[in-house]
């Protein structure tokens, strides 16, 4: 039996946010569910619950699409990569890779110069709950620095490692 090689430091932020993120899918039902009906039946709404869960939304999509990534989760339009031979679609694959993590970096630029602007500003998100937006807004750059590097970990799969091992080929 071949040894597994123990998870990164990454791969358990990963792990750790890909849990935290189902976490928050669960509140978000429940909570969901308890405002209709403290709604529906006691006319007492939760009047915060709604920009709690919109909130929440923003962090589930940023917090986990790296995770989502490294287990090939996401959804993806392949049809003519998969015609190709497996050497072409890692070629592919890996430069669509790079493209993405260069795009998520863009991303993360402008995430924390938005940021850090409502830091300095002392802006505050207009709603029932009062939250300062940089708490808020940091989400997006920090989850698309970790989509980044996800990014780049399977475009190395892709593009450096030898056929059989590294990013999940669809062999088609």
């Amino acid at each position: 039996m071949k040894p597994t090689k123990a998870p990164s430091i990454f791969d358990r932020i990963l792990g750790a946010l890909g849990f935290v993120t189902g976490v928050m899918v669960v509140f978000m039902m429940l909570a969901v569910s308890a405002e209709v009906t403290m709604r529906h039946f006691f006319n007492r709404p939760i009047f915060w619950m709604i920009e709690v869960t919109q909130w929440q939304l923003v962090f589930i999509l940023f917090l986990g699409a790296a995770w989502v990534l490294k287990k090939e989760g996401h959804v993806a339009i392949d049809l003519l990569v998969n015609m190709a031979q497996v050497k072409t679609r890692r070629l592919i694959n890996g430069i669509t890779s790079i493209i993405c993590a260069i795009t998520c970096l863009v991303i993360t630029w402008y995430g924390v110069r938005v940021s850090l602007d409502y830091f300095q500003i002392h802006y505050i998100f207009p709603g029932t709950v009062k939250v300062p937006a940089y708490l808020l807004a940091a989400v997006v750059p920090l989850g698309t620095l970790l989509f980044a590097i996800q990014f780049l970990r399977r475009a190395y799969g892709f593009l450096k490692k030898p056929a059989g091992s590294g990013a999940k080929i669809i062999e088609g």
